[in-house]
């Protein structure tokens, strides 16, 4: 590594949002690039006081860049705490030599807990670049992780990010695995369970391959972005909450690993398991419920395959000393009439408000899960839960619980409404037989959400249900019209996302 005065340069700020990416620029002419041989996607590590990032290096050939010196984008500039006019110095960042553990992921048989801990920890400090997570990522989804891997990566997660420490027993929380649209049971279970007593500090994730998460559907409601002091405050105050976990950063790795499923449309079993308790554990949970939902489009789609999950979840939970009960479902259709994030928040609050128009299959899963809940934390006896459940949102306490969350979280919102609606119309009479949730989450997708809180679609038909040619299936929620000519050319590619039978 050179200590030549040509490691030495000027900061320039660029105005480029990368989201989590790290990117610097230099000019192909810098002495920088010539003395330590850096070249285009180099990564790079940049220091200025106590701070350092490592970064992808990205080269141009245009004057706007000076010679000697690098521009940051956001990111960048934010993490190293520079100002206009300082200086950093510039060298090539240090060799990876976890990558060569990705490889052996690749091809070998497996990676021993030392070289998973290896991994995380550089991913953590940034050290991997989105081609190397994606490198990651592909290595363990395409060749399952076995239980010593997902328990060495659960580890790992944890101890590299934080853990909160409520100093009670017993912490509650409750997780969907995903792959049902709509499915919004969160707000409603949080807000029965801390109704009844309980200390429930549910974090969320925003969509992975989905068209809204419960962070995306929260947020339209109230702020989700709580800081750990925030939430602290909610959580003595509330007993319940309802925010982005990302914001909290209890499992930084994890983090960084969902940005890329998101983008690859991936979502392994051992990844998901590793994710969702690594979180749930750093979170100081000690008792959660697992919704696994099962059904022939949904991401797991048979009985047999529910059962392996659930056995994984199992053997990691308790592995860490976790109290866990899963719930198999059905997932043979969404769960509610919203797709996306302000239409499925719309749902929710019919829901606690006891609507008469409230989706009686989002009330009635809700409170199942509520139950298991209550009685998985003793606040029910065996068989008990779903009445108390019950009760406690037919009176109206779970209304007023989730009322007091928000406000404690920063206010209560409105959901934004979208400004074009369009129904898509039963091509012909019959009955429903099938609602196919993958492409109907696609469309959802292709509308805007859940970018576009408004976007989305209802859904107006339920397995079972018999309709006349003419008559609405689903309705779409764009926020223009350029989205709204797209999804109908995917609709009408597509004709069979509601199967009818005549």
């Amino acid at each position: 590594m050179s200590d030549h005065p040509t490691n030495l340069m000027h900061v320039q700020r660029l105005g480029v949002l990368t989201q989590h990416e790290l990117i610097v620029l230099v000019h192909a002419d810098c002495p920088v690039c010539r003395s330590e041989g850096m070249s285009a996607h180099s990564q790079v590590t940049i220091t200025h006081g106590d701070n350092s990032i490592i970064a992808t290096l990205y080269q141009v050939t245009e004057d706007w860049l000076p010679v000697g010196t690098v521009g940051l984008a956001d990111l960048a500039w934010e993490r190293l705490g520079v100002e206009a006019g300082d200086t950093v110095r510039i060298t090539h960042a240090p060799p990876l030599m976890s990558l060569g553990f990705v490889r052996q992921r690749i091809f070998d048989d497996g990676l021993n807990e030392a070289q998973i801990r290896e991994i995380v920890t550089d991913i953590v400090r940034g050290a991997y670049s989105d081609i190397h997570l994606t490198a990651f990522v592909t290595a363990t989804a395409a060749k399952p992780l076995s239980t010593r891997e997902v328990i060495s990566l659960t580890r790992a997660m944890i101890d590299t990010g934080d853990r909160i420490d409520w100093g009670v027993m017993p912490v509650a929380d409750k997780h969907c695995v995903g792959g049902l649209p709509a499915n919004r049971t969160t707000p409603i279970v949080v807000s029965i369970a801390a109704a009844n007593g309980l200390l429930i500090p549910k974090t969320s994730s925003r969509a992975i391959t989905s068209p809204a998460g419960t962070a995306d559907t929260m947020e339209t409601l109230t702020r989700v972005d709580l800081n750990r002091d925030e939430l602290r405050k909610v959580i003595q105050t509330e007993g319940g909450c309802f925010i982005w976990g990302d914001a909290v950063d209890f499992s930084p790795a994890d983090t960084a690993i969902i940005r890329v499923e998101r983008a690859l449309n991936f979502d392994s079993a051992g990844s998901m398991v590793a994710s969702v308790l690594s979180k749930k554990i750093a979170a100081g949970a000690t008792h959660v419920v697992i919704d696994i939902p099962v059904g022939p489009t949904a991401k797991i789609r048979n009985r047999a395959q529910a059962r392996d999950l659930a056995n994984l979840f199992k053997t990691v939970a308790r592995t860490f000393g976790l109290a866990l009960r899963i719930e198999v479902s059905d997932g043979s259709q969404p769960i509610g009439r919203g797709i996306g994030p302000a239409l499925e928040a719309r749902d929710v609050l019919n829901v606690l408000k006891r609507a008469p128009n409230a989706p009686q299959d989002l009330r009635e899963k809700s409170l199942t899960l509520a139950g298991a809940v209550l009685e998985l934390t003793e606040k029910a006896g065996t068989g008990e839960g779903l009445a108390i459940a019950t009760e406690t949102l037919d009176s109206g306490r779970a209304w007023d619980k989730f009322l007091a969350i928000c406000k404690a979280q920063g206010g209560v919102f409105d959901p934004p409404v979208a400004k074009f609606q369009r129904p898509v119309n039963a091509t012909r009479s019959g009955r429903v037989a099938a609602i196919d949730n993958h492409r109907l989450a696609r469309v959802a997708k292709l509308a805007g959400a859940p970018d576009d809180k408004a976007a989305g679609l209802d859904l107006h038909v339920r397995i079972g249900d018999a309709v006349r040619q003419g008559t609405p299936l689903y309705t779409l929620h764009t926020e223009s019209i350029g989205e709204l000519t797209y999804v109908l050319d995917y609709v009408k590619s597509n004709p069979d996302i509601i199967e009818l039978t005549r």
